[in-house]
Order: structure tokens, then sequence, then C-alpha cells
């Protein structure tokens, strides 16, 4: 059997994460119980709803201040702001919760006490976490059978979705090509080296980044075979992209994308988009409502900031390709298409300083919940684009039409996790993001958008 290093998953590392902060939270509560004369939180038969509320508390706000973030949880710096941030919150939903939590103590200093000690188990183990967890001693070391050209897009978009994620070699397909290309990062083996390699390395899998019909030829399939005997897992590269990146790599799929992308059971599960539509007439209400209480300042903005309408339409296109009037509140200044449709770029003169601020908190998107409430948006789906850049990017980039299959939402999986989009590049990269979430949709997903929506609006990365 081949020797394997010792390496956690992207689910596992989360999971552990989730448990232990809650277990080291209450852990050191517990010991300051016993030790100190500290009487408001205890732990105990008679109160352990208490422990379940805190914990409930901690694992939301945690996930909302991107504590379970893998590339973030790495670093320390980033980690102490978002545990503070993220203790000062849960205390303070704690303690405003009625019936399930203690009453508030008479000596208010035990309240910092709570405060502090729920801080202090996170900063210890976290610090523990990336001193000795998220470290190359766990990181998973793979082989990669690739063509030469395609290897270093293969190892960036692996090693950057997940930082424990090192790519050790790589067998080159191409048979016309030499293996000695000084721009490659990674160093290429034979056949006969292998085999050492896997030992030596402690390799986890081998992973396939090339399609069956080029390059693998007898003699590979014969070493892979053997290799797979001996207990080494193998597995194909978009898959492997899928579960760490959590996008399709329609770039990489290209004729066999029907067998890569089964459809999500919930795009025809009656009882689903049943609950999705009543969800969507909640959030679209109570967002509206929320909207109507800051219009005042949305009015004020606009008549110091925008000079001109506060309402802004536009022209985009919804399921099944069917054209709708999108509502927003302006951010551009008047006229600013004047030249035709364009993208918005990174400091785009066209955006005023007010909607600089409408962007980046979001609150330009207000308005499209009346379109939720008309049935032409979902809260949360792909977002919808305008008709002149839909006709470019149908002929330019494979499948995009299939995003279509569903509502376009307020938010979405690409809103949260790809930049905005303001060239092809980046429209093929929230196109990976949407038939990902076209394809994995449900309940949990659409909880995990909202979080994430939350995090954006929090930290101000609206564009």
């Amino acid at each position: 059997m081949a020797k394997t290093s010792m390496h956690f998953d992207i689910s596992e590392r989360k999971i552990l994460l989730r448990i232990l902060d809650i277990a080291c939270v209450l852990s050191l509560l517990y010991v300051v119980g016993i030790i100190f004369d500290f009487d408001y939180f205890k732990i105990n038969s008679d109160h352990w709803v208490w422990s379940i509320v805190l914990g409930f508390y901690l694992t939301i706000f945690a996930s909302i201040f991107e504590l379970y973030n893998l590339q973030k949880a790495s670093k320390f710096d980033v980690v102490v702001k978002n545990v503070i941030i993220t203790s000062a919150v849960t205390v303070l939903f704690y303690l405003l919760t009625p019936f399930y939590t203690p009453m508030l103590p008479s000596n208010r200093l035990q309240i910092v006490y709570f405060y502090l000690a729920i801080n202090t188990a996170l900063l210890v183990w976290r610090f523990a976490y990336i001193t000795f967890i998220a470290t190359p001693r766990f990181y998973k070391k793979v082989v990669l059978v690739a063509h030469t050209a395609d290897v270093n897009s293969i190892v960036t978009s692996l090693q950057k979705s997940d930082p424990n994620y090192r790519v050790i070699g790589y067998f080159n397909t191409n048979s016309k090509e030499e293996n000695d290309n000084n721009e490659i990062e990674v160093a290429s083996i034979s056949l006969k080296t292998m085999d050492d390699l896997i030992l030596e390395a402690a390799i986890s899998e081998i992973v396939i980044g090339t399609p069956t019909s080029e390059g693998m030829t007898v003699e590979l399939n014969n070493k892979l075979i053997k290799l797979l005997e001996n207990g080494v897992p193998i597995r194909e590269y978009t898959q492997v992209y899928e579960e760490l990146t959590h996008k399709i790599p329609v770039q990489h799929v290209e004729k066999d994308f029907y067998r890569y992308f089964p459809f999500s059971r919930s795009n025809q599960n009656k009882l689903y988009l049943f609950f999705n539509r009543i969800l969507d007439l909640v959030f679209a209400i109570i967002g509206l409502l929320f909207g109507i209480a800051l219009l005042p300042l949305f009015i004020l903005g606009n008549f110091i900031g925008n000079r001109g309408p506060l309402f802004y339409f536009q022209t985009r296109i919804g399921k099944n390709g069917k054209h709708f009037r999108i509502y927003k509140l302006r951010s551009m200044v008047q006229n600013a298409e004047k030249n035709g449709a364009q993208f918005a770029v990174d400091n785009d003169f066209r955006i005023t300083k007010f909607g600089s601020f409408l962007r980046k908190s979001r609150f330009d998107e207000i308005p499209q919940f009346w379109n939720v409430i008309k049935g032409e948006m979902s809260v949360i789906g792909p977002r919808p684009e305008r008709p002149e850049f839909v006709k470019n990017l149908i002929e330019k980039i494979p499948f995009y039409e299939v995003r279509h299959l569903v509502n376009p939402g307020v938010t979405g999986w690409a809103q949260v996790n790809a930049k905005y989009g303001s060239c092809e590049e980046d429209s093929l990269e929230k196109l990976q993001y949407d038939l990902y979430y076209i394809k994995h949709r449900s309940l949990f997903l659409d909880v995990e958008i909202i979080i994430k929506t939350l995090s954006t609006i929090i930290f101000y990365r609206g564009k």
C-alpha cells in the first residue's frame, strides 16, 4: 500500500473549526465558572439550553464574519480582527435573547468576563490551528497528469482555492513536448519516477487533468491502474476543481458538458419552489420596508451627491430569456451611457460619490425587491444581465444561456464569491459560479449565500 500523508479536506477543516470553536469557548467558560466567582453563565444539566443558544449564535456570526473562510483562517492578523467582531456580536445577541439565556447579572463586570473568555478561547484555539494544522505537514500533496500547456493554470486554480493543496509533480501527456519547460512551477516526472515520488512525498492522490482521448496511452493507463490497486486515489480534474472552487469549469468541460452537469432536482421540485417563492415574498417585503425606512437618507444623498432622478430603470434578461425592467437606485451620473452600453470598471468616473456608497453597501439593489414581488426575479439566483452584453457573451462563452434556466436574483453565488464583472473573463468566472448554483441548488446553499451576502454588506465590498 502506498504511504500517504495525513491531511484535512476543505469540509473536514471547516467542521473541525466549527466544533472546536464551540468546544473551546464552552470549556473555558466552564473552567472560569469553577475557578472564579462567575455565576452568569453556568454549564450544567439545569441550564443546557444556554450552551446550545451560545453555540448557535457563535457558529452563525463566525460564518458571517468569515472565520470559516480557509484562506483567511490561516492569517492570524485577519483572524484576530474577525474574532473580536464575532465575539462582540455574539455576546450582544446573547444578552438580548429573552427566556433562553441567563438573566443579566447585578455585577455587570461579569459580562466583560464573559466577553473576554470567549475572545481568549477563540484566539488561543485559532493560533493553535494556524501553528499546528495549517502547516505543510497537513498539506494535501498530489501528482497531476496533464498537458504541459495546461499545468500552470490547473496548479494555480487548485492552490488558490485551497491553501493546503499542493501539486508536487506532473506527468506530461503530450509526448511531442519536452518536460523541461522552465515556466512550469512544479517538477516534471516520468512513468519510471512516478512510483518513487508517490512513496517519498507521501502523495494523497493523482489528478487527471486531460481528456481520456488525449495522451492517455495504454502504458499510462496500466501504470494508473497499478497505483489504484496499491491504494492511491485517482480523480478527474473537473471533479476536484468543482469541489475546491465551488465552480463548474466550463472551459475544460467542452463537449462533455452534460455528463458533468446533472441539474439539481430542486429546479423541478415543486415543494422547494413553493417554499422558495414564499421566502422570496417574505424577504422582498422586509427589504422594501427597510428601503422605505431609509428613503429620507436616499433622497437627501441623491439631492446632494447625484442631482437628478432617484431611481434608474434598465432592461435585463430573465428566466427563459424573457426581457423585463429592473429597478435600481441611480448610482451614476445622468446620461452615463450616451456612447452606448458598457461594463462598469474600477474607479469608473461615471459613478458619483453617493452612488459609490450605494454600490458598496448594496443599497442600490433594494428597489429590485419589487421585481421579486412581481415574480420577475428571486432573492437568490444569477444576476440578470443586459441584452446587449448577453448577445455578445453567448457567442464567446460556452453554455452561457444555461444561467437563464432559473429566475435571476438580487444576490447569488457568483455575487458573493466573484469580483464585479467588468470584462469577458470576469463573466466567465461568474458563469462558473452560476452553473454551480444551478447544479447544487438547495435550501442549505441558499442559506449560505444569505450569510455570505451579509458578510459582503458588513465588510462594504459591493461594486
